[in-house]
């Protein structure tokens, strides 16, 4: 049951905090800010958790593996503000999804945000996961608590995701301009174009807080209708160049570029490619312009611990390094799972969005191939319909080397990471990618283009095999090294040992954005903490 809330004014004064630091609070106005005292069980949880002398972080995203995912930025959130834990008080802020209302323990709610513009009114509530993260969500029912995923159904996207978003991102604003009486955000971690404009709602505002948006991949901008200005309280002077305009529409993404502190993207070459017209989708000039300024850095995203195949509890079998028996039991549950022959060749897999940005035509067409070879390939994973139906076309075609699935369903995908001899992913471009990561701490060597974050984790010849056209031919060349490499069991299992050797944690990316918040926090700041 959520705590009752009750309307008090908005902050418009200025508010001590220890050490004698004081910070302003703009006057949002009654309308758009409504603060109520917080429950004392709140307050004292508060005052035991957070420590006053640790810098603030809030971590705002649009989704978390702890509830909901789509994808790889589900994962990221799921990890990063746990692993960024030990070095600040770090908050997570996310819609109130009914999987989420559903999921905190001890939801409260905090404070009322009132109406602006055209976004409605929601409520601010409060709880935290079983290992005590603490998570602000949206509560507003109207909003996000639909079916389907967090952006739209079966019929495409939601026709107010403009709306829903921009709640998010002025919600994340307010925060910290001191919402919670008790908690206010130092820095704003910022996540993708649904809380882009954030740091250009504290700009418009004048709320001085530094902010670091981090792209996971910059084909989705958020792209809506000039009119849609007026209904989300963008300004009519932010229409422009250097603001919120792209190419004659509103791009939440663009702003978000232009007013954060600092922009990171989740490889590094990635961060390169995305300042050439080929890989920068209309965006290349202004990231060039942050590249020069250093405001622009590529940070790979890490796994969690739970991808180690001597403990993890969805295997068949689980098992070790050199314990290559261990991995046969996986192939071959997998194999009766998707109700294929008992091979002796190779097993390829994919696990993936079953998009063109994946290179899944490219795949498809690679199947005929594998299969005349004496290979295998298992599929699991939804995206476009003409590649579901494709996928399901070749199964029937094949189904004794062609086995596949349209979902998910996560045993099933770490059943094939630890069975599979090969994954496919020959992505056209892949800011991060997860999967060549799971496989590899599975023993899957992948087959991946050169490209993005599949450059950065994948060594050729070592932990995996790369090519670099997206073309038939460039992967049917990946794949028959792959063939050859299978021939040459000593060689095989080296390179498996190498792969599974590779750490991909957490650590060292939590590291790295830890010198970026101090970089953004400015030297006044950095001296204050780093003294306490």
């Amino acid at each position: 049951m959520l705590a009752a809330t009750a309307t008090v004014p908005a902050f418009s004064k200025r508010h001590e905090r220890e050490e004698g630091e004081y910070m302003a609070y703009v006057d949002l106005g009654a309308r758009a800010v409504a603060e109520v005292p917080p429950p004392p069980s709140y307050a004292e949880a508060d005052s035991k958790l957070g420590n006053a002398l640790l810098p603030r972080i809030l971590y705002a995203t649009p989704e978390m593996a702890d509830f909901v995912k789509t994808g790889g930025l589900g994962e990221v959130a799921g990890a990063l503000p746990r692993a960024l834990r030990r070095h600040y008080d770090v908050r997570v802020l996310i819609p109130g999804y009914a999987r989420v209302l559903a999921g905190l323990e001890n939801l409260t709610i905090l404070s009322r945000l009132g109406a602006f513009a055209g976004v409605p009114a929601c409520e601010l509530g409060y709880g935290t996961t079983p290992d005590g993260l603490g998570v602000y969500v949206l509560v507003a029912p109207d909003l996000y608590e639909r079916d389907g995923t967090p952006y739209g159904d079966a019929r495409g996207d939601f026709g107010d995701n403009d709306i829903r978003f921009a709640r998010l991102s002025r919600a994340a604003a307010e925060l910290a301009a001191g919402l919670d009486p008790c908690w206010s955000a130092d820095l704003l971690h910022l996540n993708d174009w649904q809380t882009a404009l954030a740091p250009a709602y504290m700009s418009w505002l004048g709320i001085r807080r530094p902010s670091v948006l981090t792209i996971h991949n910059l084909a989705y901008q958020g792209l809506f209708h000039r009119d849609n200005l007026g209904r989300i309280g963008v300004p009519d002077y932010a229409f422009q160049m250097d603001g919120v305009e792209f190419y004659g529409q509103l791009s939440f993404l663009k702003a978000g570029i232009y007013h954060a502190s600092h922009v990171t993207t989740v490889s590094e070459t990635y961060a390169r490619e995305i300042t050439t017209p080929e890989g920068g989708c209309g965006l290349d000039g202004l990231l060039r312009t942050r590249a020069a300024q250093g405001r622009l850095t590529g940070i790979l995203n890490g796994i969690d611990e739970s991808w180690d195949p001597r403990t993890d509890p969805h295997l068949a079998t689980r098992f070790e390094p050199d314990d290559w028996k261990g991995k046969k039991a996986n192939a071959d549950e997998v194999r009766k799972q998707f109700g294929m022959a008992v091979s002796r060749g190779p097993l390829f897999a994919i696990v993936s969005r079953l998009v063109h940005q994946k290179g899944i035509d490219l795949s498809i067409g690679a199947a005929e191939a594998i299969v005349a070879e004496g290979g295998q390939l298992v599929v699991i994973g939804q995206g476009e319909g003409r590649f579901e139906e494709a996928l399901r076309d070749l199964a029937g075609r094949h189904p004794d080397h062609v086995g596949v699935h349209v979902g998910f369903r996560e045993t099933e995908a770490r059943r094939i990471f630890a069975g599979s001899d090969f994954l496919l992913m020959p992505s056209r471009f892949e800011p991060c990618g997860l999967a060549q990561m799971y496989a590899q701490r599975f023993g899957s060597l992948p087959i991946v283009r050169r490209t993005g974050g599949l450059n950065d984790t994948v060594e050729d010849g070592i932990t995996g095999f790369t090519f670099s056209d997206a073309s038939p031919r460039g992967l049917a060349s990946a794949i028959r090294r792959a063939f050859e490499t299978f021939g040459q069991k000593k060689r095989l299992n080296t390179m498996r040992r190498t792969a599974m050797s590779r750490s991909f944690g957490w650590d060292g990316a939590a590291l790295n954005y830890c010198n970026l918040y101090a970089r953004a926090f400015g030297n006044h700041t950095a001296r204050r903490w780093k003294a306490a």
